[in-house]
């Protein structure tokens, strides 16, 4: 007998995870077999597709595309038994002559106007079509890469990238002006949708910044002279293994160091009190076309440097290809972000809630510096970074953000070689 199940959106244990529906594979009749992706989901962090649990018939749509999805929502219903022999929507196609056989999608997107492409348009993302419509972008001048030929939204902006052509600025609202003040003009722009992602990392800032935790920053120095000479020394012995060596497996062991010496900061504010975790989840900021994302190093605390350098190299290398699941992103007890990495020597993070505390890590670079030599001062040139640690003022005094920076300098400081 036929029988009908529901399609829901998965549950996560993420706290505050919000989801779209971007794109579906499948419509309405269409069978669909098991464990074959169904619909995608587009995530506060990752996207993911969600696969049918079983073989059926795709009878309804519950969530459109574009349509938010919170955990459990159903997404649709499949009919699960139906004969497949019967009804009209399964009766096999006559052959084709060569002559009529359907043209590649190549051709297709050539010779056929987007307007009249409704069922392409049907499986374009809300954010892809969000771009058709604020700059008229050509559909038919796009190559897809998604899933048969589907046009993604990094398909549509590298080929906008790479025209060049601007889009004519939007008209001003009645009673407003289209320039900041009468003789200026600020030329044309483009509009770039908000992803998913974007809009995720902005509602996140500002409940963190401005309506949950007083941010407090401490500002300290690090010599790096002897992670570097350390580095230098293991580097080849790391590549011989296909890890690369970075400063950053340094800067997470010695965090490592510095929660075990001040576990408060590895923290989260609760109204009855401090939870105040043992295992050292290190979430390492990394970025990502579409944003940040913060893959978390689970127990740091029992990697060695040569198993934290892997552990990273797979992380960042995962995030970046866009492979992430939202169980990598789960699980934070402190952030550590690298923002010396792209040329900052300085920044003042804002907290990753709900922990209690952020590292952050600025540009290495020589600097010349008064230090002592066998009781002389001495006037160096040595590979210096500053170091910042913001705290949630709630939960955490400087007292304590200035006893883990000693921790973290010392750490680094006495590297051994």
């Amino acid at each position: 007998m036929p029988r009908i199940i529901e399609i829901t959106v998965p549950e996560t244990s993420q706290e505050g995870t919000e989801a779209m529906v971007a794109a579906w594979f499948k419509k309405l009749e269409d069978a669909v077999d098991a464990h074959e992706p169904l619909v995608e989901l587009s995530t506060d962090k990752v996207n993911l597709e969600v696969p049918s649990p079983e073989s059926g018939i795709l009878v309804e749509i519950l969530k459109k595309e574009g349509e938010e999805a919170k955990p459990g929502d159903v997404l649709a219903r499949l009919e699960i038994g139906r004969d497949k022999s019967s009804g009209p929507e399964y009766d096999a196609p006559a052959k084709a002559s060569a002559s009529d056989a359907a043209p590649a999608p190549e051709a297709v997107a050539a010779t056929q106007p987007p307007q009249q492409d409704s069922a392409n348009r049907r499986r374009l993302s809300p954010a892809v079509r969000r771009l058709v419509r604020e700059t008229n972008l050509d559909l038919a001048s796009v190559r897809g890469s998604g899933r048969g030929g589907r046009i993604t939204y990094r398909d549509a902006e590298a080929h906008l990238k790479g025209q060049s052509r601007t889009v004519p600025a939007m008209p001003a609202r009645a009673g407003t002006s289209p320039s900041p003040s009468p003789g200026i003009d600020i030329g044309t722009a483009r509009m770039i949708p908000h992803t998913p992602m974007r809009r995720s990392i902005a509602r996140h800032m500002v409940e963190s910044m401005l309506e949950t935790a007083p941010h407090v920053t401490a500002l300290f120095e690090v010599d790096m002279g002897a992670v570097v000479e350390h580095r230098n020394r293991h580097k080849g012995n790391f590549d011989r293994k296909g890890v690369a060596l970075t400063f950053t497996s340094y800067f997470v062991s010695a965090a490592v160091s510095a929660l075990q010496a001040v576990p408060e900061i590895n923290s989260r504010w609760r109204d009855e009190g401090l939870e105040v975790y043992s295992d050292c989840n290190i979430g390492v900021a990394a970025a990502v076309d579409k944003g940040l994302v913060v893959p978390v190093i689970r127990q740091a605390q029992n990697l060695s440097l040569m198993g934290m350098a892997r552990r990273l190299q797979e992380m960042t290398s995962r995030a970046r290809a866009g492979k992430l699941n939202q169980s990598d992103l789960e699980g934070g007890t402190f952030t550590i972000t690298n923002h010396g990495v792209s040329g900052s020597l300085l920044a003042t993070p804002i907290i990753n809630q709900p922990q209690s505390a952020i590292l952050g890590i600025g540009k290495l670079q020589k600097r010349v510096v008064a230090t002592e030599v066998d009781g002389n001062d001495s006037i160096q040139i040595r590979p210096m970074l500053y170091v910042t640690l913001t705290i949630d003022h709630r939960a955490l005094d400087g007292f304590q953000a200035n006893a883990f920076l000693c921790a973290f300098v010392d750490a680094l400081h006495g590297w051994p070689s």
